[in-house]
């Protein structure tokens, strides 16, 4: 089942579209496109595929998603599939409200997180 997201800021490398379209890959659990109007990138579930990653928003980037706990908020960050390997972004996860559809490109602030950590394979 696909999702109609609007974003509050197109992320990175996309250009705006008033609607982003989210939806899961056929056989591969917790794995997504997102499409826009000119591209599409592959996001993974961070609670499925990473459950030790657990970043910190910051009270304007809760604010700026309107979310009113933590459980509202669906976690999800970048995947770039090489041939060495795949690497996801942990440095700037897509935040989705599930209540509201509205998502956004987040950089975490004081956070070490790196902006290419290799997916270990399962």
């Amino acid at each position: 089942m696909s999702i109609d997201l609007t974003f509050t800021v197109p992320p990175f490398g996309l250009a705006s579209a008033p609607v982003f379209t989210l939806t899961p890959v056929d056989g591969a659990s917790g794995l997504f496109t997102l499409v826009g109007a000119d591209a599409r990138l592959y996001l993974l579930d961070a609670a499925e595929h990473l459950p030790d990653y657990a970043p910190e928003l910051s009270d304007e980037q809760a604010a700026l998603l309107d979310l009113a706990s933590a459980a509202e908020a669906m976690l999800l960050v970048v995947a770039n599939p090489g041939e060495a390997g795949t690497t996801v972004n942990l440095l700037a996860p897509i935040v989705v409200n599930a209540r509201t559809s509205v998502g956004a490109q987040l950089i975490l602030e004081d956070q070490d997180f790196p902006l290419r950590a290799e997916l270990a394979r399962r």
